[in-house]
């Protein structure tokens, strides 16, 4: 098993990285800004280093002071968490390449799948399903882009190949506006991404976001746990994720996450990710794979009893699956609402000093957050604190103790969004299932 880690991270995920490692008697390094000196992780690790000051870029970000981090500590392992470098091609092969394991997929596969073009391409000869589209990068000549647009039918959507996180798309209704919007996406993705390369889909109208989580152990084994509904989004932002996801029947479950497990083989895929779709009238069509750990993860475990990041320390320490796909099991119903320090109705973050921290509890609860009281929210990072998780054997019975543990939880000092959480599980919308990926920013009239 892997000597020391050291964890590229911060936050919540930051403290469930080095949970998982103290469960399996690995020793820790925490990384952290001069803004995070008092992170619950930072406290609680093994060894620490301070790798920069609070912006990103010089210390997050900064390859050479994390690597430099694992060498003066003799740690053997990198776990990047998710965001900042966790799916940065370069940053995997530099870890590798100066001696260090890479708790994550080869770089290979991060760069492969990170490029949305040929990610598509790959998915379509590993037969997993794809919306209609360009299949590959459009090209200069205005009316060839205009007969595949007639072809795909409008609506259509322009998305940049490097994009991400909902930045790098524009929908076009007509073909009046569909050159324009070409010019327009390429210029934002080469000042946003340095890749100007953009391609078409068909733009679903009213889809929900279905994603699977898989896990590969890179020798052969590969197995999928089951699906997750991502829908409640806001500016392509989630919000709250459940499991299994509503209306989704045992037979789609089975052939869709074959796919994915077929697919992961063909790519030499290694370690826990992703496979993202859109779902409408019955249908799956891949959007993204997520090379990474995902925020929603909490909600699988859940329902499967799988502790998905104890089994990538394993697999990053050279063993094979602890389980196969016959031993996966949904049981109940797994919900995650994500806390964040923010105004619920402006959105606008909330950082600074919380007064009073108290966790929710009960059955069925967990809550994943790295927050205490006394702890200053620094302005410089992500808006998200914790992640609120409640199972229960089905999924009326999750939603009560949900309501439940949103009344209980006490954040004081700052603005959070939890409101927003309980006014969402009064929805009738929302308690029904189905939702799809617009239905929040259309009730909340933005």
């Amino acid at each position: 098993m892997l000597d020391k880690v050291v964890i590229a991270n911060r936050g919540e995920i930051a403290l469930r990285i080095l949970r998982a490692c103290k469960e399996m008697d690995i020793k820790t390094v925490a990384v952290y800004s001069t803004a995070d000196k008092n992170l619950k992780h930072v406290l609680l690790a093994d060894e620490t280093v301070c790798i920069g000051p609070p912006p990103s870029a010089e210390s997050y970000l900064d390859m050479p002071a994390i690597i430099s981090a694992a060498e003066v500590t003799d740690a053997v392992a990198i776990h990047p968490g998710y965001g900042f470098l966790s799916e940065n091609a370069d940053f995997a092969e530099r870890v590798e390449s100066s001696g260090f394991t890479f708790i994550g997929p080869p770089a290979s596969a991060i760069r492969l799948m990170g490029d949305k073009v040929s990610a598509i391409r790959a998915m379509k000869e590993a037969g997993v399903p794809c919306v209609p589209g360009s299949d590959g990068p459009l090209g200069e000549d205005a009316e060839e882009n205009l007969k595949l647009a007639r072809e795909i039918g409008y609506p259509v959507i322009i998305k940049a190949s490097g994009g991400g996180g909902g930045r790098g798309m524009r929908v076009v209704h007509s073909e009046a506006s569909l050159t324009n919007a070409i010019t327009v996406t390429q210029s934002e993705a080469r000042a946003a991404f340095g890749n100007d390369v953009v391609y078409m889909e068909k733009f679903l109208e009213r889809p929900r976001h279905i994603e699977f989580q898989v896990i590969a152990d890179g020798q052969g084994n590969a197995v999928h746990l089951g699906e997750r509904d991502c829908s409640m989004q806001r500016r392509h932002q989630k919000v709250i994720e459940e499991a299994p996801a509503p209306g989704i029947t045992a037979e789609q479950r089975a052939a869709i996450g074959a796919r994915c497990v077929e697919a992961c083989l063909e790519i030499g895929y290694r370690s826990a990710g992703t496979f993202e779709f859109l779902y409408e009238d019955g249908e799956f069509f891949f959007i993204e794979m997520n090379t990474r750990l995902q925020v929603e993860h909490p909600v699988t475990e859940m329902v499967t009893g799988i502790d998905i990041v104890r089994e990538q320390l394993r697999i990053a320490a050279g063993e094979k699956l602890s389980f196969d796909q016959s031993d996966v099991r949904i049981q109940g119903h797994a919900i995650e609402c994500r806390i964040n320090a923010e105004d619920p109705k402006t959105f606008m973050p909330s950082p600074g000093l919380i007064t009073l921290a108290h966790a929710p509890g009960g059955p069925g609860i967990r809550y994943d957050s790295h927050i205490y009281s006394g702890y200053k929210v620094p302005p410089f990072y992500d808006s998200m604190i914790g992640k609120l998780i409640a199972h229960a054997q089905d999924r009326d019975a999750a939603f009560g103790r949900m309501r439940n543990a949103l009344t209980e939880i006490v954040i004081e000092g700052i603005r959070t969004n939890v409101p927003l959480h309980q006014e969402i599980f009064q929805h009738a919308a929302f308690q029904q299932g189905g939702t799809d990926i617009h239905y929040l920013e259309k009730r909340l009239g933005l």
